[in-house]
C-alpha cells in the first residue's frame, strides 16, 4: 500500500544530496573528521552501532564524535523497539546527532543471528514499531530514517517492497535509503551481495514516482559526481560507499559540483595540513598514527607518488611512536606542484 501523503519537512534535505554510506570499520569517527576537512555539505553516517553495544557497552566509545562532523546520522542496528528507542534517545539528548537511521540492508550472518539488517524486510510491522518507537523517543526535527534493499530473497516483487515501504512510513518514517540491490540472506557473503545480485535502479526511481512525498535516497554503484548528478534528477539523495572511501578526494568537488558552492580552495596537501592539530589530539590522548592513516592511503590516488605515499604509510605509521613527522615524511613523496597540476 502507498504511504499517506502530507509527509512533513526534512530538515537534513539539503545535506542529503550527497551521503557517505555507513560501512564498518571504514566510517570510523578519524575518517568522518578527514571526509568533513573535504566537504563541508554531505552527509556523514557512523558505523552502524548496536543496541547491545551502546546499552551494555560504553556509549561514549561507541557514540561521541568531533562537533565538526556535523551534519551527522547514527546507524543503529536491532529490532527491539524499547532498545532502539533508548539508544536513539541518549544518541540525541546526550551526543546531539542529527539523524537516526534504522539498518535493514545489512545481509551478514552474524546481522541475521541477531534479527536485524536486511532479514527485518520480512517483518514490516516490526520495523513500524522500531520507527514508532524511535520517532517519540527524539525530538520532532530529528529524521528518523530506514536504509533498506529493494528486497531479500524470494521476496523480491515491487509491491512486496511497496508494501514495506507503505507499513514502515506508517511507523513516521519520511526518509528510506534504497540500495538498489535485492539481498540473498544465505549463500552470498556480504561481499557477493554488494556485487553479485543485479542493480536495478529503476526500482527506486518506480517507488519514488510512486511515493513522491517521500523521500528516497539512492544507494548502490555509484562512482562518480557525474552519476549522483544524473540520479538526483528524480532522486531525493544519492549515498556513495566505497568510491569514497578508496578515492576520498572525489569529495573535494561535491560541494561545487551538487550545491554550486565555489570550488574548495584546498589542495590535497592542505587538507592533510588542516588535519594536523586532530592527529596531534588523537596522539596526545594515547592513539596510534595508523589508527587514522589507514582512511588516508587513497588521498593521491592517480598522482604521481601516490604508491610510494602508501607503501610509507603502510611501512612506518603503525610503529610505536610514529607522529606528524610520519605523516609530512609520507606526503612528501607526492609534490605539492605535481598534485596541483593534477587539481590538488
Amino acid at each position: 500500500m502507498p504511504p499517506a501523503a502530507g509527509a512533513p519537512h526534512d530538515p537534513l534535505a539539503p545535506a542529503r544530496r550527497l551521503s557517505v554510506a555507513p560501512m564498518l570499520d571504514w566510517t570510523t569517527r578519524d575518517f568522518r573528521y578527514f571526509a568533513r576537512l573535504l566537504s563541508q555539505r554531505v552527509l556523514l553516517y557512523t558505523e552502524m552501532v548496536t543496541t547491545g553495544a551502546i546499552l551494555h557497552g560504553d556509549p561514549a566509545r561507541h557514540l561521541g564524535f568531533d562537533a565538526a562532523e556535523h551534519p551527522l546520522a547514527l546507524q543503529l542496528g536491532g529490532s527491539d523497539p524499547q532498545a532502539l528507542a533508548a539508544c536513539a534517545r541518549l544518541a540525541v539528548d546526550d551526543f546531539g546527532y542529527d539523524e537516526i537511521n534504522l539498518n535493514c540492508g545489512c545481509p551478514s550472518d552474524r546481522v541475521q543471528e541477531g534479527r536485524f539488517g536486511a532479514c527485518l524486510m520480512a517483518e514490516p510491522q516490526l520495523v513500524a514499531d522500531c520507527v514508532a518507537a524511535m520517532r517519540a523517543a527524539v525530538p520532532a526535527h530529528v529524521p528518523v530514517t530506514v536504509k533498506t534493499r529493494i528486497g531479500i530473497d524470494e521476496l523480491d516483487r515491487y509491491e512486496q517492497l511497496l508494501h514495506f515501504v507503505g507499513t514502515v512510513a506508517a511507523g513516521g518514517c519520511t526518509v528510506f535509503v534504497i540500495h538498489a540491490r535485492k539481498a540473498w540472506l544465505s549463500g552470498l557473503s556480504p561481499k557477493e551481495n554488494r556485487e553479485i545480485p543485479p542493480l536495478r535502479y529503476e526500482v527506486a526511481a518506480q517507488l519514488k514516482r510512486d511515493c513522491p512525498q517521500l523521500s528516497i535516497s539512492l544507494n548502490g554503484g555509484v562512482q562518480t559526481l557525474v552519476q549522483a548528478r544524473q540520479h538526483l534528477e528524480w532522486a531525493d539523495g544519492v549515498m556513495i560507499g566505497r568510491a569514497a572511501y578508496e578515492n576520498p578526494w572525489l569529495l573535494a568537488g561535491a560541494d561545487a559540483a551538487l550545491w554550486g558552492d565555489a570550488p574548495m580552495p584546498r589542495s590535497r596537501h592542505d587538507v592533510l595540513d588542516a588535519l594536523e592539530p586532530y592527529v596531534e589530539r588523537h596522539l596526545a590522548r594515547g592513539g596510534r598514527l595508523a589508527h587514522i592513516t589507514r582512511h588516508l592511503l587513497g588521498l593521491f590516488q592517480g598522482l604521481p607518488g601516490a604508491r610510494a605515499w602508501r607503501q610509507y604509510l603502510s611501512t612506518h605509521a603503525h610503529r610505536h611512536g610514529a607522529g606528524l613527522d610520519v605523516l609530512r615524511a609520507a606526503a612528501a613523496k607526492v609534490s605539492r606542484e605535481a598534485a596541483q597540476r593534477c587539481g590538488g
